[in-house]
């Protein structure tokens, strides 16, 4: 072998390392909280539970995860995951804010502000077309046998409740109710999920 051919071989295999080295530290990115829970199979926990709402001891946290294929460039496939994570954000946040308005409608004070279900709707929709702020990505996953890339999104319950109020059709009388009902009824929603999930674990 000539010195050149020893000179490339040895490139490549430089290559070859850092793009192991590349691929390993992209499937432990993030949130080292998020990257914690690992089961039998190498599956981050956030990937099997999915979309979900979490309160820990720290904070309250609307998560979106979301996944794309093979897309022949590693990079777009990946910011397509990041774009599903965050739409899926924005569609966990609009299920919590339905869940808040009919609490709203139930509890009677809603009838007294002029709180309609015509007004949960337009809610909703105005909710799904915003753009929301501060939502992050923390944590990527790929999927080393069909190579399908996960990426986790956060949003602050604090930073979605600022979102919220900012929109120009938000009724005054939902902000109020939110503002001093909202924290509990997302730590109830939060328990419940909690319980199903340790029931299921307990069927298995």
């Amino acid at each position: 072998m000539t010195l050149r051919g020893a000179g490339l071989g040895g490139w490549l295999a430089a290559r070859v390392g850092l793009l192991g080295l590349a691929l390993g530290l992209f499937a432990c990115s993030g949130n080292s909280v998020v990257d914690s829970a690992i089961d039998e199979h190498g599956v981050p926990g956030w990937v099997s539970d999915g979309t979900s709402i979490l309160k820990d001891r720290n904070d309250r946290l609307f998560r979106g995860v979301g996944s794309a294929p093979l897309l022949g460039d590693l990079s777009l496939q990946t910011s397509t995951a990041d774009r599903r994570a965050r739409d899926e954000v924005a569609r966990i946040l609009s299920s919590y804010m339905e869940i808040v308005s009919r609490d709203f409608i139930a509890s009677g004070d809603a009838e007294e502000v002029g709180f309609t279900e015509l007004d949960v709707a337009r809610q909703i929709d105005s909710l799904s077309r915003m753009e929301l702020p501060g939502v992050e990505i923390v944590g990527h996953w790929r999927d080393q046998n069909s190579r399908m890339v996960y990426a986790i999104a956060e949003l602050n319950m604090q930073q979605a409740i600022e979102a919220i109020g900012k929109l120009e059709s938000m009724h005054r009388g939902l902000q109020e109710y939110i503002d001093s009902e909202g924290a509990d009824i997302f730590d109830r929603i939060a328990r419940v999920k909690a319980e199903v999930q340790e029931l299921s674990l307990d069927e298995q």
